[in-house]
């Protein structure tokens, strides 16, 4: 499998970016906020999706980088930022434009937590850092099924 590099520069080229990293882990103190620089990195282990649903489907992580410049303001919700070795589990990376070509960008988490950054445009990039490896455990998703509305 090749090395992924993705630049994000609008909200179609974040959409891919997010389907690289669905269930991508990470420790809170692998989140860097670099305020002076407008910056965020965030060190993960995503899932190769693609790897496993191939013909010889295998489990693999590979450990991989993600950056957004332009940042604004990173805020955290359902997060516990001092807990720096609580395990997070990205569900989805999205951009919502507020005044063009600022935005937010949203990072939501399962269990409910999600990382706000306030952008002045949307500048992002995703890089793999090296050699895939086998992980025992395939993501798994339940489906939400909505309850009827009552009235």
């Amino acid at each position: 499998m090749d090395l992924l590099k993705f630049i994000a520069l609008d909200e179609e080229d974040l959409e891919v970016v997010s389907t690289h990293l669905q269930d991508a882990i990470l420790k809170v103190s692998e989140v860097l906020w670099r305020p002076q620089e407008k910056r965020v990195i965030i060190a993960l282990n995503r899932f190769d999706w693609e790897g496993a649903q191939g013909e010889a489907p295998q489990n693999r992580r590979r450990r991989a980088a993600l950056r957004f410049e332009r940042v604004m303001s990173c805020k955290c919700r359902g997060v516990d930022c001092a807990g720096k070795d609580q395990v997070l589990n990205l569900l989805a990376v999205e951009f919502a434009a507020t005044s063009a070509p600022s935005g937010i960008v949203t990072l939501t988490f399962s269990g409910g937590g999600a990382i706000r950054l306030e952008v002045e445009c949307l500048e992002a990039e995703l890089a793999d850092l090296g050699p895939t490896w086998i992980t025992a455990n395939c993501p798994h998703h339940v489906p939400v099924t909505a309850e009827p509305l009552r009235r």
